[in-house]
């Protein structure tokens, strides 16, 4: 399994922070300038018939596709946003199951290290009981 560093995950994290703070930044530019173009909008006289300003066509057409692009951009954020969560819960999954087999790994090492240090006292006595055996061989 490829395993990235703390390093790479950190700068793709950094990167996808700096796209969306673009993405970000230019769609509230595009609102400040509809907003700023559209101030002569608010400042037309009111119809008799409504609390709203008369609208020419060309004004409505803007309003209506200030909407739409509006519609368009928040269903792609909300889209994108769904997608992101459901790549982080399954890293969380992987992240879950990773942690399950790397402590199932490091309890079959303490294990193996535990019978190799039984195995090397055995071996230990072993060899001191025939050293004092050919000791006392020698000696008598």
């Amino acid at each position: 399994m490829n395993v990235m560093s703390k390093v790479d995950i950190d700068s793709t994290e950094t990167a996808e922070v700096d796209n969306d703070l673009a993405a970000v930044s230019e769609v509230e530019a595009g609102i400040r300038d509809f907003v700023r173009n559209d101030v002569a909008y608010l400042r037309r006289p009111m119809s008799a018939n409504t609390s709203e300003p008369t609208l020419e066509p060309s004004a409505e057409a803007t309003v209506n596709n200030v909407n739409s692009l509006i519609q368009r951009v928040a269903g792609t954020s909300l889209s994108e946003i769904e997608n992101l969560i459901s790549e982080l819960e399954a890293l969380r999954d992987l992240l879950h199951a990773e942690g399950q087999r790397v402590q199932r790994e490091i309890s079959g090492y303490a294990q193996l290290s535990q019978a190799a240090m039984k195995s090397t006292r055995m071996i230990a006595d072993n060899v001191q009981q025939w050293k004092r055996t050919a000791d006392g061989l020698r000696n008598a």
